[in-house]
């Protein structure tokens, strides 16, 4: 197979995250991303050769021309040699509905399916779309694919993913749970299995991907069964600003009481709750591990709020799976949290015999892959640094192949 270098390229609303890769060796070649996307002060990060680093900050207008300096600043620093070089980009998109289980190449034809699938996913579809376009305007002979974070869920069985809901409003609208983070659970799946089940195909893993967004699936033989977000990333567990699941009439009583639209308040769920809400510190868990370390209890009451919500799902997927052989930690605070995974971890070892030992787990951090449970435990507990973006290009680069 023929070298070929491949972008794989996640754009959201205001920023467009990029890695460049030598493919099939994944050996990354340059990263970085275009924050503040529209406004005057927009910055520009990007490392490349050793741990040579840049930051510019600069009038960012939009998407395509963020694209644009990209490919003049890749070839004006000497990491590629023309426009040609690039052979495909591959792009992050949320949302692909009922219609796509694997990668697809980026066509007019699943642009529009992607476009159709807006209201399911409004602030990352859309940006993926502009992405897409984007690329598609300056490097119009590249080949171009699309990786879902749903796709990876399709394998759900319908008592998985239907909603008690009136049952024609789950056919007309398509309303059931798709997920998210699929590409993630996807790899950190893959890698455990490689890692402890080469000889055993039968394998039941549970993926925490905890970080501001978070997911929990069960992955029964390398095949997701279940997973933690619903419809859209609310469902679930509670994130950094996101409630997860709760009674769902809450949302109705919020609104009479207050005298506030649906939308709003759909807005409050989605942005102003979760550690956000609960602690009133920050959505982000080192601040309210700060604070809880001070004595704080609005922080101590998010971060049980949070261990339990994990617990809950870990136990419901147990039972889900019959039985669970390995629990995988990984994302923002899945691999670098030290203290939310023991609390985790305590809560596991009397129900799931789970020993850990306290100094693997707090040595693993900053992207390292780790085995933190010991040989007394009777589920094997793993640190596993996920990587979206390989399999993005991965995907890209084998499709461009057939």
């Amino acid at each position: 197979q023929a070298m070929k270098k491949i972008i794989a390229v996640n754009a959201g609303s205001s920023s467009l995250k990029f890695k460049l890769y030598e493919m099939p060796e994944e050996k990354v070649i340059a990263a970085g991303i275009y924050e503040r996307i529209g406004l005057d002060e927009g910055i520009f990060k990007i490392e490349y050769k050793n741990e040579r680093k840049q930051r510019d900050t600069l009038p960012i207008k939009d998407h395509s021309f963020a694209v644009g300096h990209l490919i003049n600043k890749l070839i004006s620093l000497g990491i590629i040699g023309s426009l040609n070089e690039i052979a495909g980009i591959g792009h992050r998109v949320v949302q692909g509905g009922k219609y796509f289980s694997k990668s697809v190449e980026f066509n007019s034809e699943s642009e529009k399916i992607i476009e159709s699938l807006i209201s399911l996913a409004p602030i990352h579809n859309g940006a993926n779309l502009v992405g897409y376009r984007a690329f598609k305007e300056i490097l119009p002979n590249a080949y171009q694919s699309a990786t879902f974070d749903t796709a990876f869920h399709q394998t759900m069985e319908e008592q998985d993913y239907v909603f008690p809901i009136p049952y024609y409003l789950t056919t007309t609208y398509d309303i059931r749970r798709y997920g998210a983070h699929g590409t993630s659970h996807r790899y950190v799946s893959e890698v455990a299995i490689q890692k402890f089940f080469k000889d055993k195909p039968e394998n039941k893993i549970i993926v925490c991907h905890l970080g501001s967004g978070s997911s929990i699936t069960a992955i029964k033989n390398g095949k997701a069964v279940a997973t933690s977000m619903g419809l859209t990333p609310l469902g679930g567990i509670m994130m950094g600003t996101r409630t997860g699941d709760m009674d769902p009439s809450v949302m109705n009583y919020i609104c009479k009481q207050t005298h506030t639209d649906v939308e709003k308040v759909n807005d409050m769920l989605n942005k102003q709750s979760g550690f956000l809400g609960v602690s009133g510190i920050s959505s982000d868990t080192r601040d309210v591990e700060e604070a809880y370390l001070k004595g704080n209890s609005r922080a101590k009451l998010a971060i049980e709020l949070f261990t339990r919500r994990v617990l809950d799902y870990i136990g419901q997927y147990y039972v889900r799976l019959g039985g669970v052989d390995l629990i995988a930690f990984t994302a923002g605070i899945g691999e670098n949290a030290t203290m939310f995974r023991e609390l985790i971890l305590e809560g596991l070892k009397e129900p799931l015999g789970v020993e850990y030992d306290k100094i693997l787990n707090n040595e693993a951090k900053g992207g390292k892959f780790a085995q933190i449970s010991t040989g007394a435990s009777k589920v094997i507990c793993a640190v596993i640094p996920t990587d979206e973006e390989v399999i993005i290009a991965r995907d890209c680069y084998e499709l461009l192949n057939k």
